[in-house]
Formats: C-alpha cells, sequence, structure tokens
C-alpha cells in the first residue's frame, strides 16, 4: 500500500489539478501484490472517485491494477503520439516510465488540441503526471506572440520607411544644399558676367521704377547700384536724357522694341549710348515692363567723325591734286614769259620794277601750292634738314591769315638753326598747335612762337630724351586753359573737348607721333584761365650742302641734240619750246602720246623726249616713257608735271622736273640725264 508520503503528493497533485483544471494520472508501484508492475493505485480511485474517471475516454482501464502500458497503447492507437510504429512508441515510453525524471513537456493531439504533461517522480518509485490542456492559453501566447511579431515587423517597416524617409530627407537636404550652392555660384558667373560685358543692362517695371540694374549701367550714370534698384527712371538719368528718350520709353511699355541713339556729358565730355527697350508681356498680354540693352558708342562716332575728316580731305586733296595741276601750268606760262621778258629786258629797270614782284608772287603761288599737297597728304613726305627759323616764318604768314584779328600773332626766330625733320609734318604740327590755341581764345587773346638752340642735361627726362643738343619750339597761348584731368589726356587718339564734329581728335596725337618719330619730345603745361605751353624739343642736324651742277651763262649747246617736247597745253609747250631754244636746243613738238610715238617712229634723229606726265589720249607720260624705253634704249626721257603721284613714276629710275620750273632747272635736268646714260 502507498505510505503517507503517497498520500499527501497525491492530495498535493489532486489539489493542484483542481485549481488548474488539470487532469491526474498516477502510477505506483506495489511490489508485494503485484510484482512491480505498474498500474492504477487504489489510492487514485480513492482520492478521485470513479465518477471523474468514469466521465473520461479512460473509464475502461481505470482500475485498480492497470498497466500503464495499457493506457500508452490507447494513446497510441488514436494517434496522441503521432504516426509511427504503435509497439516502438510503447516500448519507448513504458522505458521512460522505468526511469522516470522530472519533465515537462507538451504535445498536440490529433484533435488539435494541446497538452501541458508535467511529471514528478514519487518517493516510493511511482510518479504523478499532470494533463493540462491549454489550447486557449496556447493560443493566446501564439496570437500575442503573431501580433508581436505582426506589431515588430510593422514597427521595423515602418523603422525601415521612417529610416528610408530620412535618408531620402537627408539627401535630398544634401541635393538642395549643393543645387543652392551652384544655383548661387551661377548666380555670381552671371552677375560677374552681367558687370563685366561692355553692354548695359537693367529693368524697368510699369511704374517706371528700376528692379535691375548692372554695374556698368550704374556707372554710366554714375550711381551706386542699390540707389538704382527702386528707383525712378527719370530721378536715375537725369532731366535731359529722360526727354531725350521719354517717348521711346512710353512706345516700350505700350509693348513694341524699340531702339534709338542718344547724347549725354560725362566727366565733362559727350558720350553716345545706343539702346533697345525690350518689353515684358505676360502670357495675357500685359505689358510688365522692359528690359534695357545699352552700349556706348561715343569711339564709333569718334571714328565716324574722324573718317568724315579723312574723306573730307581725300576730297580735298583729289581737288587739290587736280587743281595743282592746272594751276602749275598757269604758273609755268606766268613764270617762263615773266622770265623771258626779263631777260630779253635785263637792262630796262621799268619794266623790271614790274616783272619782279609778279615772279615773286608767282613762285609764293608754287610754295602755296606745295603747302596745300602737303596738308592734303599729296605730297610725298621725306624726313631733311630744314631751317626752323625760316620754316616758322614762312608758316607765321600763313598762321596770321587763318587767325581771327582778335589774336596778335608773335614770333621769336633764332639764327639759322636745322633739324632733320619731316617740313610738311612739321609745319601741320605747329598748325594745329595754333589752331588749338585759337579754339582756346574765342575772344581774342595772344599767340607766340619761338625757337632757340638748347642743350639737355638732366632735363632731358621730362621730354624722354637722351641729353643732347636740341631745337625748342615754344608755342604760347593765354586762352582758356586746360585742367589736369584733360591734360593727362590730349595726346589719346579721338580724345577732345570739342563740341562733336568741330573736331577729331587726332591733331595732337599725331603731332606727338611725329615728334617721337623725329627722336624728339614734348610737353604741354596749362591750368584753367591761365593758358597753355607747348615745348617741343627735335634733335639739331647740320645743313646738308647744296650741290649745285655749275652752268656756264651761255647755254650748252649739244651738237644740235633733237628735243621732241610733249605737252597737251599749248601755252605751256609754248613757254617750254622757247626755254628749250634759248639753251640751243631744236625742238618739235606733239600735242599727246599717240602722236608723240608716231613721230619717234619716223624721226630717227630725236635724241630727248622731253613730256608731261598727265595728258589726254589714252597715253600717259609714264606709258610714253616706257614705250620710248622699250623701243629706243638709247634716247633720253625728262618728264615733267605739275603734280603726281609717286606711283606715276616709282622706281623706274626716270627723272621728274616739277612745273614751274625756270631755264636754268630745265637745263640742270636736261645735263642730268646725260650724265645718267650708261
Amino acid at each position: 500500500m502507498p505510505t503517507t508520503s503517497y498520500r499527501e503528493a497525491l492530495r498535493a497533485a489532486h489539489r493542484e489539478a483542481l485549481l488548474r483544471d488539470e487532469r491526474v494520472f498516477v502510477m505506483g508501484e506495489d511490489v508485494g501484490r503485484y510484482g512491480g508492475s505498474y498500474a492504477v493505485t487504489q489510492g487514485l480511485l480513492d482520492e478521485f472517485g470513479p465518477e471523474r474517471i468514469r466521465d473520461t475516454p479512460l473509464s475502461e482501464l481505470a482500475f485498480v491494477g492497470a498497466p500503464f502500458a495499457s493506457f500508452i497503447r490507447f494513446n497510441a492507437e488514436r494517434g496522441e503520439y503521432g504516426p509511427g510504429d504503435i509497439e516502438a512508441q510503447i516500448a519507448e515510453r513504458v522505458t521512460a516510465a522505468r526511469h522516470f525524471a522530472p519533465h515537462i513537456s507538451e504535445r498536440q493531439r490529433p484533435n488539435g488540441r494541446v497538452l501541458l504533461l508535467r511529471g514528478e517522480p514519487l518517493q516510493d518509485k511511482g510518479f504523478v503526471t499532470l494533463y493540462s490542456d491549454v489550447t486557449e492559453q496556447r493560443y493566446i501566447e501564439n496570437l500575442t506572440e503573431y501580433q508581436n511579431i505582426q506589431l515588430e515587423e510593422r514597427v521595423r517597416r515602418r523603422t525601415a520607411q521612417l529610416e528610408n524617409a530620412n535618408a531620402n530627407l537627408s539627401r535630398a537636404n544634401i541635393e538642395n544644399t549643393r543645387i543652392a550652392a551652384a544655383l548661387r555660384r551661377s548666380e555670381e558667373r552671371l552677375r560677374l558676367i552681367n558687370d563685366t560685358i561692355p553692354i548695359l543692362i537693367a529693368y524697368v517695371d510699369k511704374n517706371e521704377a528700376y528692379q535691375y540694374a548692372n554695374k556698368g549701367y550704374a556707372d554710366w550714370f554714375g550711381v551706386p547700384e542699390q540707389r538704382i534698384t527702386g528707383g525712378d527712371v527719370r530721378a536715375v538719368i537725369g532731366e535731359h536724357v529722360y526727354g531725350l528718350v521719354r517717348e521711346h520709353v512710353k512706345k516700350a511699355l505700350s509693348g513694341q522694341q524699340v531702339s534709338y541713339e542718344y547724347q549725354t556729358e560725362r566727366y565733362g565730355q559727350t558720350a553716345f549710348a545706343r539702346s533697345t527697350l525690350v518689353p515684358e508681356i505676360s502670357p495675357e498680354g500685359e505689358t510688365l515692363g522692359f528690359f534695357v540693352f545699352s552700349h556706348e558708342i561715343t569711339e564709333q562716332k569718334q571714328m565716324q567723325a574722324a573718317l568724315i575728316q579723312a574723306q573730307k580731305m581725300e576730297a580735298i586733296g583729289q581737288l587739290t591734286g587736280g587743281l595743282a595741276h592746272d594751276f602749275n601750268n598757269l604758273l609755268t606760262v606766268i613764270i617762263g614769259n615773266l622770265a623771258a621778258l626779263q631777260d630779253h629786258r635785263p637792262d630796262d629797270a621799268e619794266i623790271n620794277e614790274f616783272v619782279e614782284p609778279a615772279l615773286q608772287s608767282a613762285r609764293r603761288g608754287v610754295q602755296l601750292i606745295k603747302r596745300l599737297l602737303t596738308f592734303s597728304r599729296q605730297q610725298p613726305l621725306e624726313p631733311q634738314a630744314v631751317d626752323i627759323g625760316l620754316l616758322i616764318a614762312n608758316l607765321g604768314k600763313l598762321v596770321r591769315r587763318s587767325l581771327p584779328e582778335s589774336i596778335a600773332v608773335s614770333t621769336e626766330l633764332p639764327s639759322p638753326m636745322h633739324a632733320l625733320v619731316d617740313p610738311g609734318q612739321f609745319e601741320s604740327a605747329l598748325l594745329n598747335f595754333a589752331l588749338n590755341a585759337r579754339d582756346a581764345m574765342p575772344d581774342g587773346g595772344r599767340l607766340h612762337i619761338a625757337a632757340r638752340p638748347v642743350e639737355l642735361g638732366s632735363d632731358a627726362a621730362a621730354f624722354d630724351v637722351p641729353p643732347g643738343n636740341y631745337a625748342m619750339i615754344e608755342v604760347v597761348d593765354n586762352g582758356s586753359g586746360m585742367d589736369a584731368a584733360t591734360l593727362a589726356r590730349v595726346y589719346e587718339p579721338f580724345f577732345t573737348t570739342k563740341r562733336f564734329g568741330l573736331g577729331s581728335g587726332l591733331g595732337l596725337s599725331m603731332a606727338y607721333g611725329f615728334v617721337k618719330q623725329s627722336g624728339g619730345g614734348i610737353v604741354m603745361q596749362s591750368q584753367p584761365g591761365q593758358g597753355t605751353t607747348v615745348l617741343m624739343v627735335l634733335p639739331l642736324t647740320r645743313p646738308e650742302p647744296e650741290i649745285e651742277t655749275p652752268l656756264d651763262d651761255t647755254p650748252q649747246r649739244l651738237d644740235g641734240e633733237l628735243v621732241l617736247l610733249v605737252e597737251d597745253d599749248a601755252n605751256v609747250r609754248r613757254v617750254v619750246r622757247q626755254q628749250l631754244t634759248g639753251l640751243g636746243y631744236p625742238v618739235i613738238e606733239a600735242e599727246n602720246g599717240s602722236q608723240a610715238l608716231e613721230m619717234i617712229e619716223h624721226i630717227p634723229d630725236i635724241a630727248i623726249v622731253l613730256s608731261d606726265v598727265i595728258m589726254p589720249g589714252g597715253i600717259s607720260g609714264r606709258q610714253l616713257a616706257d614705250e620710248v624705253m622699250r623701243r629706243h634704249p638709247q634716247m633720253r626721257l625728262l618728264l615733267m608735271s605739275g603734280y603726281t603721284d609717286e606711283n606715276d613714276v616709282g622706281d623706274s629710275g626716270l627723272h621728274l622736273l616739277a612745273k614751274p620750273f625756270d631755264r636754268q632747272e630745265l637745263a640742270r635736268a636736261l645735263l642730268k640725264t646725260k650724265r645718267d646714260l650708261p
């Protein structure tokens, strides 16, 4: 029989089972009665009562002494242990019961219910097993676990989403920062471009208020950029300019694109600009404002003025060239006839009293024509040893005639002093200084021109020349003078303080270039209201010795050499024929080149051809000379012209005698052609 400890354990298990609503299976070992086999003990029945067991599927097995294996078989046959060999399942569990150890396990019955098994060994080698149906508990636990897993999964997914969103947001922030930096750099570059391009850019809204202006636009009107934005157009550009562009602004605000030019005063100078107004129109057709695109055209205007001036000079040059030819032909006739009259009546004082002044006037006319050709750039210019005093004296007469009587002109001339310069450019520079002085003295004043030799030492640096001996030319006026800003720019090409159209701004720059090319220097001194002084230094040189071919008073005869005189002007031809015959040359005449060629072919005695350069008839003097040299290379040639371009003779080696000329000059030229024969 079980001991007291067995019963106590049984009651404890029974109480726990009642509290937990569990079923109790108790096995014991009665060595004396049952021979060590396991069976249901009487204590089980006594404690639980037969009615509780009868209510279960074990009712048929629930008797004292029932074998433990019968219970296992019952369960195995019902599939309680899952698929497999029933006998093996029984043997496995009977063996485990013989070595019973405390355990807790679960198993799922075929009907899906979950049982919790808790086994405890008894002191007398039995054991107690409690079976608890924990299906609902496990369902709740599994449901809770599932819900926790779902919740965790949702939290994980949500966390992943948040992390992804945060990562995207972080990338977006980085990208936004990069884009903002790129936009800032782009704006800075655009601003730099807008501020450095030579275009004036602005935007004006429909209320005629500036909303934007680049640096060039602000600098053009002399207003800080920050003051332009929001400022009124009239206030920014001034009343004068606004009056010029008002109508164009109205057209732009009405939706029309307009372009125009205007002028304004900047830093005391007249400046020109060309503007284009481009309206901004909304999709609804409303004009919101307009863009301003302007560029300065002052230099273009100056170049146009210079071009016009150059065209005028070219026209004057062409006119002067034609006049020079005809005028020199007239002077040739006048001088030739007067000289012939003087030669025929050398001792007639009454006649010479009239002839000599006429000859001097005619010769001054020759010099006047040369000056005209020089100033119109039609006379070839070459540096030579020039008597500065004599040149200034001659130019002084021209200056006095060019200036109004309200300006007193005085000169201070040195003893003979020579400088190696181009006389035409030197005269042009002096005349330019004189005309500038005239413009600075509209109400009259004094102009003084002086020259003297100087030796420059340390003060040569002021003229940017090496120390040495120079001719200093000084031009002084008591006109309005110049301020420091103007004085600093006087040699800049196209810079002028004169009203537009009255000066090209090239005179002083050309004078400066001429002086520097001649090895000299120039300094200009001036103050407002105190006149201007121009100091010009040119290197001194020795005068060139005049080498003249000695001629006998008696005209030289060259053994009756026949001269063919080719000249279209009958009066000139008559004068030159008289000079030739006076020198002892027999003469035949031709009116044009074609007639001359025919005579050359039929008259073999012709030794010299004296021809005008410019002639009608299709054959010029140069063409005639080329044909003569080709057909008769031994024949001597001498060309004469009242005016000729240097290209008409070139480097052909032909001799050229400038009209007008006297008999002695003609004789020298003819002798020179003889000496140059091979």
